[in-house]
């Protein structure tokens, strides 16, 4: 009798620092410690005895970045590196280890750029591996049982925390340093891990990856877009440097409905008279910024967020720039994406 063989599911792990791979002298120290001094190898080998026998694992070394210290390039080489795993290794899905600090923004831009089916988990952890009650390696278990999983397949790019998973469009940090730090404020979670079990709710609801228009492949940088926070008494002067400094387009953290100064309305004509696109998002944390609402958008040339944070409306604005120069086409990307 001839004993059929099963293709093990392979999950490729990335890693790239972080909490999740930080060290402290003490295991009661949860605060004071260096993150970034694991390897993905060594964050992976508390997970061996947990792990399903039909699973194997496939650890890539990336970067010993801390999250703070990403930037749009650190975007672009991992998709760059996630794209050649998936044509070489034919993985079946793909898991990426980083600190949380801009992780929602890892995860969004993976979330747009990516041209796979493939189920892709970004994870991190809010306390360093050598603390009593780490929460990394059961938050890096979940993110391998749920990249393994045939349930996800075409759901994008997820971000698995505290046992839940939630879409890279809507996830956020929202503490500096609870376990139970993120969240989806508006639309909630799209599921539940349970004791390695894939529990799904909804499904994410705007277009992502193979349905998106945005290609990074042979791109070495991505259009300058930076963020003008707003405040009682802001002046013009951000926004003027970041003209100066060559900006391509500007993502105005608003008051309430993404409402505008004065002040910065003077500024931000100048901008779009410039050529440079400026989109209305808000520093509330939750709600949709409406069209027309706070500011005549079809009027002064500007773009409203929908229900993207300042940080992620940069991230849609930076890949929409590669493809659409004016306000009416980059409005179509944010009602759509």
């Amino acid at each position: 009798m001839v004993e059929t063989l099963m293709r093990k599911t392979r999950i490729a792990v990335l890693g790239t620092g972080g909490t999740i791979a930080g060290e402290a002298s003490s295991a009661s120290d949860v605060l004071s410690y260096q993150d970034s001094q694991l390897s993905a190898a060594d964050t992976l080998a508390p997970l061996a005895p947990y792990l399903p026998r039909e699973v194997e694992l496939l650890a890539l070394q990336i970067s010993q970045l801390g999250s703070e210290n990403f930037s749009t390039d650190t975007w672009l080489l991992l998709a760059h590196a996630i794209s050649r795993l998936d044509q070489t290794e034919e993985p079946d899905g793909f898991v990426l280890t980083q600190g949380t600090d801009t992780l929602e923004e890892t995860a969004y831009f993976l979330h747009l750029a990516l041209k796979t089916a493939k189920p892709v988990v970004v994870v991190g952890a809010m306390r360093p591996a050598t603390a009593i009650s780490a929460d990394g390696p059961l938050n890096l278990l979940r993110a391998v049982q749920l990249a393994a999983s045939p349930q996800v397949r075409g759901f994008g790019v997820m971000v698995v925390a505290n046992e839940r998973i939630f879409s890279a469009r809507e996830v956020t940090k929202s503490h500096t340093s609870s376990i139970d730090s993120f969240c989806s404020p508006e639309f909630g979670c799209v599921g539940y891990m349970q004791n390695g079990d894939v529990k799904l709710h909804r499904m994410p609801s705007r277009h992502h990856t193979i349905n998106s228009p945005f290609s990074v492949s042979g791109l070495q940088s991505l259009p300058k877009v930076d963020i003008v926070y707003a405040y009682a008494g802001a002046g013009s002067e951000s926004i003027r440097a970041f003209l100066d400094g060559g900006t391509r387009g500007l993502v105005h953290a608003g008051t309430g409905n993404g409402s505008i100064s004065s002040v910065h309305q003077m500024a931000y004509r100048e901008a779009i008279l410039r050529g440079v696109a400026v989109v209305r998002s808000s520093r509330t944390g939750s709600g949709l910024v409406s069209r027309n609402g706070a500011v005549d958008d079809d009027a002064f040339g500007s773009i409203s967020s929908d229900t993207l944070s300042p940080q992620k409306a940069r991230v849609l604005l930076s890949l929409a720039l590669t493809l659409k120069q004016d306000a009416p086409e980059l409005q179509r990307y944010f009602d759509n994406y």
